[in-house]
């Protein structure tokens, strides 16, 4: 195990202290379970399949999860997408996906599935510290919508590289130009949920809800009245009683509509 400094290590300790394992080859675990009590770990839980793991997570709450990707009773993206669902406190916690399979394929499949990171075998410690310390220190804006839930997909596996080359999409933006792309994804994350909220109605009011706090935050800091108005309509009418399309077209047609009839802010 390499030196890591103290101070570092006390960062990590609030999402180290309680992992869960979820790997059926035991030596693979293992070696898992060493690193991490190497990193601060105080409570290591080792499942081999996902209905286990799934148990474990509810008991446990991890702070950090790391899955492999395949096994007998397990499917780590089904996994990542039960526990992203899910009612749980940890369903936020990051998850860190550890296969030999790192093809451009299953390295799309675990983004699209809400994990954090991609630990390719066979690994050293200093490449699984990379990864915990990028979902421990540098946390990535959530996203809460109907067809993907998890860390935002544009920056997976890439919060290091900075080069010319990285997309200005990858660039985290701030200022008014943070708030404009927060409120412009919120609008259509609240669109898309209502397009399928049929499809998988609990996820939706859950997606919308989100969305509303997301936007009255946002109302708040640049103080938009109309915008605060708005968004109080739809925070009334979930309120009102149990969420229906029906009852939650209107107000969300009316924040669309006001987006929409935004002026464009010029490039430059």
């Amino acid at each position: 195990m390499f030196a890591v400094d103290r101070r570092v290590l006390a960062k990590l300790e609030p999402v180290v202290k309680r992992v869960l394992i979820v790997d059926p080859n035991l030596h693979a675990a293992r070696l898992l379970t060493d690193i991490m009590k190497g990193l601060g770990a105080r409570d290591i839980v080792v499942q081999p399949d996902e209905k286990r793991a799934m148990m474990a997570a509810a008991e446990l709450e991890p702070g950090i999860v790391f899955t492999e990707r395949t096994g007998e009773g397990l499917d780590g993206e089904s996994f990542a997408r039960a526990l992203r669902r899910s009612d749980m406190n940890c369903r936020r916690a990051p998850i860190i996906m550890v296969t030999a399979d790192a093809t451009a394929r299953t390295i799309l499949g675990a983004r699209d599935s809400g994990v954090h990171e991609f630990l390719r075998k066979p690994f050293t410690s200093a490449d699984l510290f990379k990864r915990v310390e990028n979902v421990a220190l540098k946390p990535r804006d959530w996203v809460e919508a109907v067809g993907y839930v998890g860390p935002d997909r544009r920056r997976f596996n890439s919060g290091e590289f900075s080069g010319a080359r990285k997309r200005k999409a990858d660039r985290s933006a701030t200022g008014t130009a943070g708030h404009a792309d927060a409120k412009d994804q919120a609008m259509r994350i609240l669109g898309s949920a209502l397009d399928q909220f049929d499809s998988d109605p609990m996820q939706a009011v859950r997606a919308i809800r989100e969305q509303a706090a997301t936007l009255k935050t946002l109302a708040m800091k640049v103080s938009d009245s109309r915008l605060a108005v708005a968004v109080g309509a739809l925070e009334v009418s979930m309120a009102a009683g149990p969420p229906t399309k029906a009852t939650l077209a209107a107000p969300i047609g009316t924040l669309l509509a006001m987006h929409q009839a935004e002026p464009v802010a010029k490039a430059g």
